[in-house]
């Protein structure tokens, strides 16, 4: 490759940034939870409680820098915003392998939460370089990602976590500095000169970003849709390691291997069906079938009496996966070119809002839900209240659906 004829930016780039930051992040599932319950004495109840306000920081965190590094994505290009992401990840792992406190965890996700900003970025590099009509099938390969990612890292953080709790942390610490370097040689840019604008704050703050939807009325529709819907799968995320272990009694070997599993499901789904399923369906329809097959896992997960029911659930959930990558592609193709990072960055920013609100609710709600004594002792509740959080969200997007048909037929 000489300089003449520069890397051409592609899915496969991002794809491969995507797997490694997913595999640091799948090796400390099996552990965190432990770990922090460790600092508080070996009490689940009140580890779970301040894990949930762990989770929350972290969103905090992200809600403000996400819109930042977005805007200046736009300015400067995707892939510097990337290696900047990347270097905070590795940092925080470093300080929660040596935190002697919890103070020092807290510290470590503050970090992390205003550098992270690899998911909306990647899914901006995805709108650049990928033509409307294919984006469905790219989003879904960036799911493909999540999914390879979290077949290995929480099967290795799983197994590693029998050699101690902090191992773990360090490997995921080495795989970012990894990836910041390969970030730093291999990645191309993806944003072409012309489709880059000034930076503006009023853009680039967080209540000015959301502010900023109201320029896309379609967009702005299904941003309920979208902070709903990531509401409840971050409920989902926060609770799973400590329902899987207080209903089954599974170790952190066994939680492991229950995300691996759903990574393979989603890769299967997500690379390999997406495109032939939301070619069929369209992604309408295809939003409106994953959130439906979502909200019965959600309860199937709640009512589960034994835990090989949960891998069942795993592989029937997982196409639910239809529904993510048809939602994205659908709200890229409203947004100009030079507005994906913005705009990518304010739906991150609403994630972040619902990781501040999703996981503290859902730790907290399994926390009363298990607490001694409790008349109601609902180890499922979270799952039934994500359950119902999705059937809201199902709603207003079809309302929004049928909106936007109404203004394409008025016009």
């Amino acid at each position: 490759m000489t300089a003449t004829t520069p890397r051409q930016p592609a899915t496969k780039f991002i794809f491969v940034t995507l797997v490694i930051a997913m595999m640091g992040v799948g090796l400390l599932i099996p552990v965190l939870p432990g770990l922090i319950t460790q600092f508080k004495g070996g009490d689940v109840a009140e580890g779970s409680h301040v894990f949930g306000w762990m989770v929350g920081i972290f969103a905090l965190m992200q809600f403000i820098g996400s819109p930042f590094l977005g805007a200046l994505s736009d300015r400067f290009g995707r892939r510097r915003v990337i290696l900047i992401a990347l270097a905070g990840s590795a940092i925080d792992y470093v300080i929660m392998a040596l935190a002697p406190t919890l103070a020092w965890m807290f510290v470590a996700r503050i970090i992390s939460g205003l550098t992270a900003g690899v998911l909306a970025t990647t899914n901006a590099y995805i709108a650049d370089v990928t033509p409307p009509g294919k984006r469905a099938q790219a989003f879904g390969l960036i799911g493909a990602a999540f999914g390879l990612g979290f077949i290995l890292g929480p099967a290795i953080g799983g197994t590693l976590g029998q050699f101690g709790l902090r191992v773990p942390f360090w490997v995921a610490a080495g795989l970012a500095a990894v990836n910041w370097l390969y970030g730093l040689f291999i990645l191309p840019e993806s944003l072409a000169p012309e489709n880059r604008r000034e930076f503006s704050w009023k853009r680039a703050n967080p209540v000015g970003s959301l502010l900023a939807l109201r320029r896309f009325p379609v967009v702005l529709g299904l941003t309920e849709t979208y902070f709903i819907l990531s509401t409840a799968q971050m409920m989902l995320q926060s609770v799973w390691v400590l329902y899987m272990g207080y209903r089954y009694d599974w170790n952190t070997r066994q939680v492991g291997l229950s995300l691996a599993l759903v990574g393979v499901t989603s890769i299967l789904v997500q690379a390999g069906l997406v495109k032939h399923i939301i070619a069929r369906l369209g992604e309408t329809r295809g939003v409106v079938t994953g959130l439906g097959i979502s909200i019965a896992a959600q309860l199937g997960y709640g009512f589960a009496t034994q835990g090989w029911m949960i891998y069942a659930l795993i592989v029937v959930g997982s196409f639910a996966g239809i529904g993510g990558p048809a939602l994205q592609s659908y709200i890229t193709r409203h947004i100009p070119a030079n507005e994906q990072g913005a705009v990518q960055g304010a739906l991150s920013g609403l994630t972040s809002v619902a990781g501040i609100i999703g996981p503290p609710f859902a730790a907290w709600s399994f926390s009363w839900a298990i607490a001694p004594g409790n008349r109601f002792h609902v180890p499922g509740l979270p799952f039934f209240e994500s359950a119902v959080l999705i059937a809201l969200a199902l709603f207003l997007a079809i309302r929004s659906f049928r909106r936007d048909a109404a203004a394409v037929k008025a016009a």
